[in-house]
């Protein structure tokens, strides 16, 4: 297993909409393991392959209290979301130490591949529904800081920025 490098706000390979996984090989189970020891060491709760600079519909997630109970989801299809949407506090691995409200929908309902590449019918409430959505939005290449408006979304982009600049100094 490796570490991988997760690309960071304003990247515009994160604007990349992923392409299907055509096979569940051993290239994918590399990338599955690779990803989740890249999501449980940057202590984050979901990673898409979007933010690894892999793009295909990829996304590992763990919200279990203690951080074993991985769900892998390939190739993930909304197929129903509740009415009833709330305000949610979100972060992003790729927008580190930024935190704003997002609305999405309480109850989703998810088709997706499994590790193994069985279909599976994934009902999500609470933070796994939030989750799911985070992260099937960075397949549609759509990072969170989007749903701000446009001054904290610069403000945000200026300050990330900044912090990379700092980081190569």
């Amino acid at each position: 297993m490796a570490l991988l490098s997760i690309l960071c706000f304003p990247d515009p390979k994160l604007h990349t909409v992923a392409k299907p996984v055509l096979a569940v090989d051993d290239r994918i189970q590399t990338l599955i393991a690779d990803m989740l020891e890249t999501m449980y060491e940057a202590k984050g709760v979901g990673l898409a392959a979007t933010q690894v600079d892999v793009h295909e519909r990829l996304i590992v997630i763990d919200v279990s209290e203690g951080r074993d109970t991985p769900l892998v989801l390939i190739n993930p299809q909304l197929i129903w979301a509740s009415p009833e949407t709330h305000l949610n506090e979100e972060g992003c691995l790729s927008v580190p130490g930024i935190y704003d409200g997002v609305q999405r929908h309480d109850c989703v309902k998810v088709e997706a591949l499994d590790a193994e590449g069985q279909k599976r019918l994934i009902e999500a409430d609470g933070l796994l529904a939030v989750c799911i959505q985070h992260e099937m939005d960075h397949l549609m290449g759509k990072v969170f800081v989007e749903y701000l408006s446009p001054l904290k979304r610069n403000r945000i982009k200026t300050k990330m920025l900044k912090a990379q600049r700092e980081a190569r100094e």
